[in-house]
């Protein structure tokens, strides 16, 4: 069925609708997944999907509806919508939005994924396995995943507008594990891409680089625990950025949090005057960009922090509604029938004037923490540990030491950042963002290098 026919489909069954609002999405989609764990392959898996969602809204409650064939679409609607009336109670609250004019988006990838031999993905992917695999008797095993998936959304709403957008996903992970003994070192390294396959070519360093730092870091000395200047790289100032402020700033969590909410009230002073922290979603073909979101708004650059004051949050529009703001085009959901939730884009902290050498020469002693192993955050508190990092002494980098791991206060660190360089990198990883049950959800981090004071590290 082409665009304007289903266009004419959608927009025809929600007029309906009995509920105060109602919508649908609906995707179809197609994928590719290759899996390398130590010597065998574990996974190779191509798919089609087809699934689509309708939600409703009446007095404030939701009914949703999951279908996958669109001859079912009319019966989901009206389950949809008495599933909402049911449960409704109080008024809805929708933010408005510019009307937008039916818009089809069509993907322009430089290499088109979809063209490319399942042989040569896979032979690809063994390629990247072998090279860590053989690089050291140490390395005791890998893992290699691949995965491309091409979504077509359909979107339409019962206030008018429909959009058809392309979507492209492409991610390469790199796992190596080293052992000694007792001792088991870990590294990683990926990459994703919504513009060409050639983003997974040419991976073969970087491979053989993960595999030497796991390698490396079975001979690295721990870290000493204590309080320290602490100089993030941008992959790991990235993760801050979005792992312990930007869900934050994610109106659904704030709505749901009065204390937090209290917190992040707008006008609060958040840092030094030089701090600036951003979720764009109009940066062109970054992986977070979409030209809509799933309620069919367009994302816009929201400043969640301007000049060290709180400026914004990231909202759906019924967070908007509920908070007097504006859309900002944030409801994203992971794939076809699933509802859309308040999600992050593309975040980041913006650069600043200082060079690297810069930020090192004001440290005596310190430490370069460079990526994420893993970590947590529970509201303002945040624990990360580092993939690795190094030690500083009088301003020059030291040895590799491992077992760095950094603990806080979200608000307390952002007013001791003293230092922002001036080389922002934005990260297109693979993995994604996990919220509510939902991953992975494609977005970007990033940041400039960050110099912080005080932070506590735990160590041994």
């Amino acid at each position: 069925m082409g665009a304007d026919a289903l266009r004419d489909r959608l927009l025809d069954t929600l007029k309906k609708s009995t509920a105060d609002y109602a919508e649908v999405r609906f995707e179809t989609g197609e994928s590719t997944s290759i899996r390398y764990r130590g010597e065998e392959a574990d996974e190779l898996s191509a798919s089609r999907l087809r699934r689509g969602l309708v939600r409703a809204c009446t007095r404030g409650g939701w009914g949703e509806v999951q279908f996958d064939d669109l001859a079912s679409l009319p019966e989901s609607v009206a389950e949809a919508c008495e599933s909402a009336a049911a449960v409704g109670r109080e008024k809805t609250e929708l933010a408005d939005r510019e009307p937008q004019p039916d818009t089809v988006v069509e993907a322009r990838l430089d290499r088109d994924f979809r063209g490319v031999p399942l042989d040569e993905k896979l032979a690809l992917v063994s390629s990247y396995n072998d090279i860590v695999l053989g690089l050291d008797p140490r390395i005791e095993s890998s893992i290699v995943m691949y995965r491309d998936l091409f979504r077509t959304v359909h979107f339409a709403s019962s206030r008018g507008g429909y959009y058809c957008e392309e979507r492209p996903y492409l991610a390469l992970v790199v796992w190596a594990t080293a052992r000694d003994g007792n001792l088991v070192q870990n590294a990683h390294d990926s990459v994703a891409s919504a513009l060409t396959f050639d983003a997974a070519v040419g991976f073969g360093q970087r491979a053989e680089e993960t595999a030497r730092r796991a390698v490396a870091l079975l001979d690295a000395p721990q870290c000493e625990a204590g309080t320290y200047t602490v100089l993030l790289d941008p992959g790991l100032g990235g993760v801050f950025a979005h792992e312990a402020f930007g869900h934050l700033s994610e109106a659904d969590f704030l709505y749901e949090d009065p204390k937090m909410r209290d917190l992040m009230q707008l006008g609060r002073e958040m840092g030094a005057g030089s701090l600036n922290i951003i979720d764009d979603g109009t940066l062109q073909g970054r992986l977070g960009t979409h030209a809509f979101d799933d309620e069919g708004t367009p994302p816009r650059k929201t400043y969640l922090v301007k000049d060290g004051v709180l400026a914004g949050h990231l909202h759906s529009l019924e967070t908007a509604a509920k908070m007097g703001a504006v859309p900002t085009g944030n409801a994203r959901a992971v794939r076809g029938g699933l509802p859309p939730i308040v999600r992050m884009r593309n975040t980041y902290i913006d650069k600043g004037d200082a060079s690297f050498e810069d930020l090192l020469a004001g440290v005596d002693r310190g430490i370069y923490a460079c990526d994420m192993m893993g970590g947590q955050t529970l509201k303002e508190m945040f624990t990360f540990s580092a993939a690795y990092a190094r030690r500083i002494e009088n301003g020059r980098l030291g040895e590799l030491i491992r077992d760095v791991v950094l603990t806080g206060n979200v608000f307390e660190t952002l007013h001791n950042i003293d230092g922002f360089g001036n080389d922002l990198a934005i990260h297109e990883m693979g993995g994604g963002c996990g919220k509510g049950g939902q991953a992975p959800l494609p977005v970007t981090h990033g940041a400039p290098h960050l110099r912080i004071r005080d932070v506590v590290v735990s160590g041994r």
